[in-house]
């Protein structure tokens, strides 16, 4: 169980997606400027992060290493990301159509997230079996949710103050607000290491 805690916490905080590996950087920088889009975007990312992985999972190790197609991995897999999202597209436009229009053109996006293709690759690359699976994709998208949220209240914060020199308005500000993070989550790494 403990190997499972452990493999939990290294995904949310010292091989976080975003700070760590940088990938999903698009939303971070696109989705952030208000908390209640970023928390919309991490709900609807980490729902997607779970169903591909799952079904990735199951259509791999059922389907695609029984009969050879290792070529088709990478198409199947995003075959799979597009219907989940489209899925939750529809949901959510009859759900929550606020939401659904503060995300925008964002939701479409998810798609082509490359963090969101990452959690079934880098699942088959460390050959981890269904329930490790989930909880890689479940860990991701946590830390994923996190940097996201933190960043984008971080964001909203910066966007009323008066105190930023002209030149740092906007993505500049942006930029070097994600660097400040990931640079504090790298202290992350040694607590874990001990």
């Amino acid at each position: 169980m403990s190997k499972y805690f452990y493999l939990f916490i290294m995904n949310i905080l010292v091989e976080n997606f975003i700070l760590v590996q940088f990938l999903g950087i698009c939303p971070l920088m696109g989705i952030s400027n208000q908390v209640y889009t970023a928390v919309g975007m991490s709900i609807t990312t980490t729902t997607v992060i779970m169903i591909t992985s799952i079904l990735s999972w199951i259509i791999n190790y059922f389907i695609l290493v029984p009969y050879q197609l290792f070529f088709l991995r990478t198409m199947v897999y995003i075959l799979i990301i597009s219907i989940s999202v489209q899925s939750i597209e529809i949901i959510l436009k009859k759900k929550s159509p606020r939401l659904y229009q503060l995300l925008g053109i964002f939701l479409p996006l998810i798609t082509t997230n490359c963090s969101v293709l990452a959690v079934p690759l880098f699942n088959v690359h460390l050959r981890y079996n269904l329930f490790q699976s989930a909880c890689y994709a479940l860990s991701s998208s946590i830390g994923f949710s996190i940097v996201i949220i933190i960043f984008s209240s971080i964001r909203e914060r910066l966007l009323c103050s008066n105190n930023i020199p002209i030149i740092f308005k906007g993505v500049p500000i942006a930029l070097i607000t994600a660097s400040l993070m990931s640079i504090s989550f790298m202290g992350f790494d040694g607590l874990v290491r001990n």
